[in-house]
């Protein structure tokens, strides 16, 4: 992923470094002029900012966070990785079950109910009255009286197995042909379902996803004393001082950031040509600084953090604008499309299997609320209270692979360019509001 950063000299080290930082500090480099309103490949080949072109921005080898599940799910795809999982199995696939399954129902309610393996059924569905005190989802069906509906055993296996059989574009996650659940337990399951013949009765709105109320975030996010977030802008205030090993500091060049920075972080990311990826303002602040300063802020490190939480402060109000016009952005940024319908990991899932309303967006996914793709971008870097941090954009989308069983990519990998390109570009028109704070 770093392969054709590594292939390029490396044109800014040492005192040259110096000697460029200071030209462009004279030149009013990055006070708008360059990464504001001139287009990149336009304002590249008039003046570039420096930075340390070779090498990750990140640890290497990369390693997924201690604290984060450990299992590793090679043999599924990633963003970076399209031939692992099983392909998706043709309609004259389906397995054929002559047969009345004959199942153990509370076994297999065992097993819907197992939020071990993928999150469980009643991630996505309710189930019967049993499921009433359960905190349910709506992104699939309500299952409560499927059991009346005259389905076969067939159909049942097949569904649970792989339904992309039936349905090619579906949600539901290939439970046998990923290897979630084998063939004995999906006949319990199936054992279960079928006695599913009374409609689910919810002791609360709460339960029901149909009527749960829908989250709002209503705290005062630039506020210190209800979001730690804010100490970052602090911190970064610090660093921007701070002499690196090289002797210079961001402040020898930048001594009014607020005014020559209001609003460059909306117009982020953006492609560069010398890197041959779309870079963000994380990469950017560890290649900028380790090229000016000798300071080695690594992406998702404690510095890079407050300092891209700063640069974004810095912008709040500042309407987002990245340019997907010009045609390297235009082509990153389809790429970038593509990789949101992207299906990974175990699960089988894409961003947009979420993050679309026509699928899983403005839903319920078991206690949790999917947003739709619009309005994710403008309050990253977020405060994140469940885990008492920072949260780049990055490292949600990491989150993301994790979560559906899918290995994580460093966070400067050309994927997660383009996919935050794309994505950022359906939040143009937003404004910035950071940091944000989130559950």
């Amino acid at each position: 992923m770093q392969s054709s950063a590594r292939r390029k000299p490396n044109r800014v080290a040492g005192a040259g470094a110096r000697r460029i930082a200071l030209i462009g500090a004279a030149a009013g480099m990055l006070g708008g002029a360059l990464w504001g309103a001139a287009g990149p490949a336009e304002g590249q080949a008039k003046r570039e900012a420096p930075l340390a072109l070779e090498g990750p921005a990140s640890p290497v080898p990369w390693k997924r966070y201690a604290d984060w599940p450990k299992p590793s799910w090679d043999n599924f795809n990633t963003l970076a990785k399209t031939d692992a999982s099983p392909p998706a199995p043709k309609p004259e696939a389906v397995r054929k079950i002559a047969e009345e399954i004959k199942g153990d129902p509370a076994q297999g309610q065992k097993l819907v109910f197992d939020r071990s393996r993928g999150g469980g059924c009643l991630a996505c569905h309710a189930m019967g009255p049993a499921t009433a005190g359960a905190q349910v989802g709506n992104v699939g069906p309500d299952l409560s009286e499927i059991g009346n509906a005259g389905r076969t055993d067939e159909w049942f296996y097949n569904y649970i197995f792989d339904a992309r059989v039936y349905n090619p574009e579906t949600v539901m996650p290939p439970w046998g042909a990923h290897g979630l659940y084998n063939g004995e337990e999906i006949r319990h399951m199936v054992a279960f379902l079928k006695t599913l013949k009374t409609p689910v009765k919810y002791r609360s709105d709460a339960d029901n996803p149909e009527k749960r109320p829908v989250p709002k975030e209503d705290r005062d996010n630039l506020d210190a004393l209800v979001n730690p977030g804010m100490w970052a802008v602090d911190k970064a205030k610090e660093l921007w001082s701070a002499k690196g090993p090289s002797g210079g500091a961001c402040v020898a060049c930048h001594a009014n950031p607020e005014a020559q920075f209001k609003t460059w972080a909306a117009s982020m990311p953006r492609w560069e040509q010398r890197l041959n990826k779309v870079m963000g303002v994380e990469e950017f602040v560890f290649r900028h600084a380790k090229a000016t300063t000798g300071h080695s802020w690594l992406m998702q490190s404690e510095q890079n953090l407050a300092m891209a939480v700063y640069l974004r402060h810095i912008a709040n109000g500042a309407e987002i604008k990245v340019d997907v016009t010009s045609t390297p952005a235009k082509a990153a940024a389809a790429r970038g499309h593509q990789l949101m319908e992207r299906k990974i990991g175990q699960l089988n899932f894409a961003c947009l299997d979420c993050h679309a309303p026509a699928k899983g967006a403005l839903k319920w996914i078991r206690g949790q609320w999917l947003g739709e793709s619009k309005g994710q971008i403008p309050h990253f870097p977020t405060w994140r209270t469940s885990r008492l941090e920072i949260w780049d954009i990055r490292k949600r989308f990491q989150w993301c692979g994790v979560a559906i069983r899918a290995n994580d990519l460093p966070p400067d990998a050309k994927e997660y360019g383009e996919l935050e390109l794309y994505l950022t570009s359906l939040n143009n028109g937003l404004k910035f509001n950071v940091p944000g704070i989130r559950h």
